[in-house]
């Protein structure tokens, strides 16, 4: 399958492009940026130059491929304008390449957030919130999923708050940056709240299956670690760095302080069951010994 890929040089996309040409299919990469597009080149993708806000070279690369995948966010947390700006900017690329599918029976996966459930585990059957900093995200994955009445096979995986590969990204990876910076590895509240983690790797292999397999209007779960509780991650954090570890005000975290400080476990078990998705690489707290001092 011919595969139009957004955000396809990033953490979680580089995982993905190797894991779609490695299993027989071919790769349009959106390409930002000439390194970006040398990026996906080296990697063997054909490069499509163009960002998530040039809705044309989306309707271009969609016309161009059999399936969608969509990874490409603009990740700025630095205040809640330039995050609201991200969500919007996503939610309008979201838009128009369900529109260009609508009646081709072609896959399109999109990816969100596992959903925050109070007092539970959240599964796969939980709706995703639509309030809230990013709630514009969950909007915008919903619509998503309600193409399937329009000849759409659209899925979402939903990926938990890190994914990680040697020691970096999501959450985790921010806390890293953080403690570099602040000369504490810090938590919010007490520390035990949990967080679901998935290595990069396996992810990848979770979204070529749901591009495969996956029935119209699904979501699944790319969740290796059901909830490493925050403090324990940032014990290891501290420790690879040598900085103390204590709690710090939500604050800390600017716009993603209430979610930081949020309990949110999540289970992949149907997942699992359905698509024989089993991760394989290393978890989270196994992978942040690869932090370096």
């Amino acid at each position: 399958m011919r595969v139009f890929v957004t955000g396809g040089t990033g953490l979680i996309g580089s995982a993905v492009v190797a894991e779609l040409l490695g299993n027989g299919h071919t790769v349009l990469a959106l390409a930002r940026s000439d390194a970006s597009a040398l990026v996906a080149e080296a990697a063997g993708a054909e490069p499509l130059r163009g960002g998530l806000a040039d809705l044309d070279i989306l309707r271009a690369g969609v016309a161009q491929a059999e399936g969608v995948i969509h990874l490409a966010f603009a990740n700025d947390f630095s205040s809640p304008d330039a995050l609201a700006k991200a969500v919007a900017e996503e939610s309008a690329a979201l838009a128009t390449l369900g529109e260009e599918l609508v009646g081709s029976d072609r896959p399109f996966v999109t990816v969100s957030g596992t959903p925050y459930v109070p007092g539970r585990v959240s599964t796969e059957a939980d709706p995703l919130p639509t309030d809230g900093p990013v709630g514009g995200r969950g909007r915008a994955v919903t619509a998503v999923l309600g193409l399937a009445a329009r000849g759409v096979r659209s899925t979402a995986v939903r990926m938990p708050r890190t994914v990680h590969n040697q020691g970096t990204g999501g959450f985790a990876g921010l806390l890293t940056g953080i403690a570099r910076q602040a000369g504490v590895s810090g938590y919010p509240g007490d520390g035990a709240q949990r967080w679901p983690a998935v290595h990069a790797l396996d992810a990848a292999v979770l979204f070529r299956l749901a591009l495969e397999q996956a029935p119209a209007g699904t979501s699944w779960h790319a969740v290796a670690d059901e909830g490493d509780r925050v403090r324990d991650i940032a014990a290891v954090i501290g420790r690879r760095l040598g900085l103390p570890v204590e709690s710090v005000p939500s604050e800390t975290y600017g716009p993603l302080g209430p979610i930081f400080a949020t309990d949110q476990p999540s289970s992949s078990t149907h997942t699992r069951q359905a698509l024989g998705w089993e991760p394989k690489n290393p978890r989270l707290l196994e992978d942040l010994e690869n932090i370096q001092p």
